[in-house]
């Protein structure tokens, strides 16, 4: 038999040990009380007296162990026992006092009010110390086993209210091997203080030292209600030490529950980015999305599925998921048809390379928006396959565009990138014919706007360079990097969505928005903070490689072509760059001729590329350029250096794009 207790249940022979203890305190107190009231001296006490008392006192007993059963007493594990634990002895003991009353009144026995009093308070404090010792008792033992067999000193950054539970329950359970020695704590009020027996050593600027005092193996971030530019501030102080990090979630995930170790988890470069989560006006995007058919293309990959996660949010009329690859359409089509069994989800499996495949699509379920995120996005492996790239990404978008403005959809949104911006690579160039194509379209069916939206990387999209370093720190390096200066412009997958989705509420036909990325990041430092914070020394532990720039790839990647200039939007995260003439008649011509040199694999395809595409020139490979980009940068602007237009007041993001120009003295590989 087991009695059960907020979810919890616990042993009844557990429960009813407790309650025999408890009955033989009670007892022993108010005779405590009855001795106390004739001096301790047991002769001077009537007969009557004594059998008045232990009358009144089984009525007593019973009448407390019933009030501590309902005040759950006995559904409490005491050897957790703490503030709330007395207080529901406090209730249980406020609640007894009408009753003593009571019984004093109805019962014809001659029971002294002082001895009541006495075994009241008494009984009080048996119950509460009983109860708190057997707490003392167990805290000493797990402390001296842990002693013992600990193998993590554990340092607490936040001496708050989560910091505390987390101290708690390292000190008590049997099951953590690490003790927490010290808290971390900005509070000048409790510096020097203990918490627990646990000692806030210092403040932020202290955990590099007081790392290296207590020997901390890993360090916990636990202030829940951080910003994120105190997170990131304060996990880069945790660079200086050798110790492992971990982080509790956001103050929004601890809401409904209490903090615990099993809620910590280990550094994502999201917590380095030190800026804030983007926020977009989701009203404007329901209403954009709210009751349409919607059609994405490479519905099944990094983008495109948070693409349909966010629509299916939306309430669309119908959602329809295109892609070539079985597997990954039939994971999202199982995770929204499990979130939103309402909705109206339709999922085929083709190619863009089809044009009829796509068109029967499209005259059939008649969406009115097509977000069109299928794409080849790998650039070292398209340089290895040219044709491929212009197979898929240029007349795959043609495809698609074309079979847009055939069936009268309404808007086309093409997902392009940073790399299409004066590219070095086939992949960023075929983007770039994309965005051509995007603005050709936009001219010919007067009914549908063509517009793109251009960024830069993802975390955590597929191919993406943190995924492959915490997968290669995991298995003990090396970590690889390209190059030690090379830098990126990043974003988490829901942001960049989020920012599309609200730049298709801004469409209104040829323009290609640009999305404000934040500041750059630097791949090394990033890979050796990776290093850091999950417990190892930089090529000491794990050693960093670089491997050289990889075909096709830039040290840094832009985001504005000089002839597009920029216009801002409602959201300061999205701008607007302007379409760039160009002779439609002509780069139709151009891509019949590049579309029969990719069908025949063509050596070629490069030239024939660098033929529609002026700014694209193939990068070599080679350490000078990096050489003299990072000279470039480190001496501030060149002699000379033009800039290609005038920024418009209050616009930060251009200030910052043209800053980085500048500092880079024009550099283009």
């Amino acid at each position: 038999m087991e009695q059960k207790k907020s979810g919890i249940k616990y042993p009844l022979h557990g429960a009813v040990a407790v309650a025999f203890c408890d009955g033989i305190l009670i007892a022993f107190s108010y005779w405590v009380g009855l001795l106390a009231r004739y001096d301790f001296t047991f002769s001077s006490i009537a007969r009557s007296a004594v059998r008045d008392h232990a009358i009144y006192v089984l009525f007593v007993v019973a009448a407390s162990l019933i009030i501590y059963y309902i005040f759950g007493l006995y559904g409490n594990v005491w050897r957790y026992a703490g503030v709330v634990e007395v207080e529901q002895a406090v209730k249980a003991y406020i609640m007894l006092v009408p009753v003593l009353l009571g019984l004093w009144i109805v019962l014809p026995l001659e029971v002294s009010r002082a001895a009541i009093f006495v075994g009241y308070v008494l009984s009080f404090l048996f119950s509460c110390g009983i109860r708190l010792s057997y707490r003392f008792y167990c805290r000493k033992a797990s402390e001296k086993k842990k002693n013992e067999e600990a193998t993590e000193n554990i340092m607490i950054i936040g001496a708050g209210a989560a910091g505390h539970q987390l101290a708690r329950e390292f000190g008590t359970s049997t099951h953590l091997n690490g003790r927490v020695r010290c808290f971390i704590d900005d509070n000048p009020a409790l510096i020097g203080k203990k918490m627990d027996g646990i000692l806030v050593a210092g403040g932020r600027h202290t955990i590099a030292e007081n790392a290296v005092r207590y020997d901390i193996d890993r360090i916990c971030f636990a202030i829940p209600s951080a910003s994120a530019k105190v997170r990131s501030e304060m996990l880069d102080l945790c660079r200086a030490t050798s110790a492992k990090v971990q982080v509790l979630p956001g103050i929004y995930q601890l809401v409904e529950g209490d903090v615990h170790v099993s809620q910590l988890r280990d550094v994502e470069v999201t917590d380095l980015l030190g800026r804030k989560e983007i926020r977009v006006n989701n009203d404007e995007i329901f209403r954009t999305l709210h009751g349409k058919r919607i059609l994405v293309t490479g519905g099944g990959g990094s983008i495109g599925s948070e693409l349909c996660r966010q629509i299916a949010k939306a309430g669309p009329e119908c959602l329809v998921i295109f892609d070539i690859y079985e597997n990954n359409a039939y994971a999202i089509q199982q995770e929204l048809r499990h979130l939103y069994p309402d909705l109206n989800l339709v999922t085929i499996i083709g190619s863009v390379r089809d044009y009829d495949r796509i068109f029967g699509v499209m005259n059939k379920y008649k969406p009115d928006c097509v977000f069109h995120a299928a794409a080849h996005k790998h650039v070292p492996l398209m340089e290895d396959s040219p044709n491929e790239a212009v197979k898929n990404n240029v007349f795959g978008t043609w495809n698609t565009a074309r079979a847009a403005g055939e069936t009268g959809v309404s808007m086309f949104l093409l997902i392009s990138t940073d790399k299409a911006v004066n590219p070095t690579n086939v992949m960023g160039a075929t983007k770039r014919i994309c965005e051509m194509i995007v603005q050709d379209m936009n001219r010919r069916y007067a009914g549908t706007r063509y517009v793109a939206v251009r960024f830069g990387n993802v975390l955590g999209s597929n191919g993406s360079v943190v995924p492959l370093f915490k997968k290669q720190i995991a298995e003990g390096g090396p970590v690889t990097v390209t190059d030690k200066n090379i830098i990126r412009y990043f974003m988490t997958i829901p942001e960049a969505v989020s920012l599309i989705l609200q730049a298709a509420h801004y469409a209104k036909g040829g323009e290609i928005f640009v999305l404000d990325m934040g500041d750059p990041v630097k791949i090394d430092d990033m890979a050796r903070l990776l290093i850091r914070l999950s417990g190892h020394v930089p090529d000491v532990d794990i050693k960093v490689v670089y491997t050289g720039l990889r075909p096709g790839e830039k040290l840094y990647e832009e985001l504005l072509l000089d002839e597009e200039g920029m216009t801002e939007t409602e959201n300061k995260r999205i701008f607007i760059g302007h379409p760039i003439t160009m002779d439609d008649a002509v780069f139709e011509k151009q891509l019949e001729g590049l579309k029969k040199e990719a069908e025949k694999n063509s050596p070629l395809i490069r030239e024939v590329i660098m033929g529609i595409v002026g700014t694209y020139h193939p990068a070599k490979n080679s350490t000078a350029g990096a050489s003299a980009h990072v000279a470039a940068m480190s001496a501030g602007p060149a002699a000379g250096t033009r800039r290609s237009r005038t920024l418009t007041p209050g616009n930060a993001y251009m200030k910052k794009y043209e800053d980085l120009r500048g500092r880079t003295g024009g550099y283009n590989p």
